[in-house]
């Protein structure tokens, strides 16, 4: 399957790329390792690299897709869930925008990194999410309340993720902030920045487009049961 743009097949582009020792599978079909994340892509449509791909599903957690285009349900798998989303792209920032005090988020802060997203659902976020890229967070009397930092990283891009504030501690604006700030950090590397979001949620997709992200493409997020 010839990709017109990295970002059609986003999973696809970083398991092969830049992101491939993180990857279990083979030519076929890659998924990234279960205490990374839930993302798998088949190399194209076929009956084999469908088949492939649905032997990867090794985790009770599932497996995500993420596709531009219809792809196959490998034979045995169920579909938990499909979401239309659309992907977004910025390749300058906004001016303007809100600063807060932040630090650097490391393997000290791993179980609270997961406690806030496991609280607050920004995305799959596992035991070892954290280390796919740097994290940033606000942290109040000691105690994390929000974050944000980076996930795929197909050639020459890298995925802003993560991004959560705890409920008790919206609307100060420290989501658009360490959003600013981990989005400058990737262009600075002469990357662009990119992400995802449910199309259905046109405030969060408004905010992005306040920091200077574009729609590029509608995609779909599908996830695919594993076992029991």
């Amino acid at each position: 399957m010839a990709l017109k743009h990295p970002l059609d097949r986003p999973v696809w582009s970083a398991l092969t790329g830049r992101q491939a020792p993180l990857a279990l599978g083979d030519a076929r079909a890659w998924r990234i390792d279960p205490a990374y994340g839930l993302f798998a892509a088949a190399a194209d449509d076929s009956p084999g690299a469908t088949e492939a791909l649905g032997r990867l599903n090794l985790s009770p957690n599932g497996m995500g897709l993420v596709e531009t285009a219809d792809m196959p349900v490998p034979p045995g798998a169920v579909v938990r869930s499909r979401a239309a989303c659309v992907q977004m792209v910025a390749s300058s920032l906004n001016g303007g925008g809100k600063a807060v005090a932040f630090e650097p988020l490391g393997e000290a802060d791993a179980a609270e990194m997961l406690a806030l997203a496991t609280l607050t659902v920004p995305g799959p976020f596992f035991e070892k999410t954290h280390r796919l890229g740097d994290f940033i967070g606000v942290k109040q009397d000691g105690r994390l309340v929000a974050m944000a930092g980076e996930r795929m990283k197909p050639e020459g891009f890298t995925e802003v993720s993560g991004v959560c504030t705890h409920p008790d501690f919206r609307g100060r604006g420290y989501a658009g902030a360490l959003m600013r700030v981990v989005t400058g950090r990737i262009l600075e590397r002469r990357e662009q920045a990119f992400l995802h979001a449910y199309a259905a949620h046109t405030a969060t997709i408004a905010l992005y487009q306040t920091l200077g992200f574009e729609v590029r493409t509608p995609i779909t997020y599908t996830v695919l049961d594993g076992p029991a």
